[in-house]
């Protein structure tokens, strides 16, 4: 081989080429990408995805997720899930998706790292009170939050507020936020549509583990839903009669499985008519990924069953109400008193209203530190609460 023969060899290192090789046509391919509000100069071996994943992972929101629980509070135990091993779980079964739809995998992770972040403390019951609190600023949001965190709050580097994420990952959180805009018309990039999937799945089928650990729900409560009795059927065929544990950890994997292998077998039929289409073409053609009408409707019926028989479960509510007080009376306290602020959110009532900004640190902390921040403003301490 002489040396005119060098230019033809594609050099396997470089990201582009890797996703010439690998992804479809109608993946989100980083050669097309807009860029960054702050144009910076291409890494040499991390695509721009690559680099926006490792900078959700770095910041501080996405470690305070950790603190932040899913669907229970602490005081229901430590099994249950966090944010941060609830986000883990849709990044798995996001990027295994990903990978067989031969969609972009680094942009899948990186929205899916991503979607949680702007949740505040004690899950939902904390959302539902910011909301109703911060109701004449147009509510409260964390799909919202989130933009918030990335563009402006994470100080991590001199160049810039914020992350400077890509174009791409802005809007795919960007979607989240406006769902309902997002639902008619032109479709977003179809990595964007298997990372909401992919939070559906993760979590339906670890809220039905969390439950059945707690003792809130039994294996024969369950095994009224068409979704559960299958994967139910299935493990006893294979495996027999099994311990109690064992049984709801292959409940969960059979939960997801199912779901996971029937979302992938509607998208593959559904994007095999649109091979050599660009991603672009795909959005614009309002292509949605979607379950089969069978499982989307045992998706619907087990859903409604766990708001029904678990968000709304007797020993969870009066744990939730007591939640839902300590983040009302820090609400209105800073409210009267916005000087208690941090110095950067008193800063940002300068450009910001109260009610937004007070909203703003509220979210960011951490059901431990909400717990210790009512305590403070509570006593006789009268200084300005303590940063997250």
């Amino acid at each position: 081989m002489d040396d005119s023969d060098h230019g033809s060899i594609i050099d396997l290192s470089r990201y582009e080429d890797r996703e010439h090789l690998l992804l479809a046509s109608y993946a989100t391919h980083s050669r097309d990408s807009l860029g960054r509000v702050v144009p910076e100069t291409g890494h040499s071996y991390r695509g721009p995805y690559a680099r926006d994943r490792d900078r959700i992972l770095h910041s501080s929101a996405f470690r305070r997720l950790s603190g932040k629980m899913q669907v229970f509070t602490g005081e229901m135990g430590i099994y249950h899930r966090t944010r941060l091993t609830h986000t883990f779980e849709v990044a798995s079964v996001a990027r295994t998706i990903a990978r067989a739809l031969k969609l972009n995998e680094d942009l899948t992770e990186a929205l899916a790292l991503m979607h949680d972040i702007g949740h505040p403390p004690y899950g939902h019951c904390g959302e539902d009170v910011l909301d109703e609190c911060m109701s004449s600023e147009g509510g409260f949001s964390h799909n919202q939050f989130a933009l918030v965190i990335v563009q402006e709050l994470e100080n991590r580097y001199p160049e810039f507020s914020g992350l400077n994420l890509c174009h791409e990952t802005l809007a795919g959180q960007d979607t989240r936020a406006n769902k309902e805009a997002a639902a008619v018309g032109r479709s977003p990039n179809l990595e964007v549509q298997l990372v909401d999937a992919a939070d559906s799945i993760a979590y339906d089928a670890h809220d039905v583990d969390d439950a059945l650990q707690l003792g809130l729900l039994s294996i024969e409560d369950l095994a009224q839903l068409a979704i559960v009795r299958r994967a139910v059927e299935k493990i006893q065929q294979s495996h027999g009669s099994i311990p109690p544990q064992q049984m709801r950890q292959s409940l969960v994997h059979e939960l997801i499985d199912a779901q996971v292998s029937d979302l992938l077998e509607t998208s593959t039929q559904l994007l095999t008519s649109h091979l050599g289409k660009s991603s672009e073409e795909i959005s614009q053609l309002g292509l949605r990924l979607h379950h089969s009408e069978t499982t989307a409707a045992e998706r619907r019926e087990l859903e409604s069953f766990l708001f029904d028989s678990v968000y709304r479960h007797e020993r969870l509510l009066p744990v939730r109400d007591a939640a839902a007080n300590r983040l009302l009376v820090l609400y209105d306290k800073l409210i009267a008193k916005p000087e208690r602020l941090p110095l950067r959110f008193r800063q940002r009532c300068n450009v910001l209203s109260k009610s937004r900004v007070v909203g703003e640190y509220l979210a960011g902390m951490t059901d431990s530190f909400c717990d210790y921040q009512f305590k403070q403003i509570t006593s006789l301490s009268a200084g300005p609460l303590a940063d997250w």
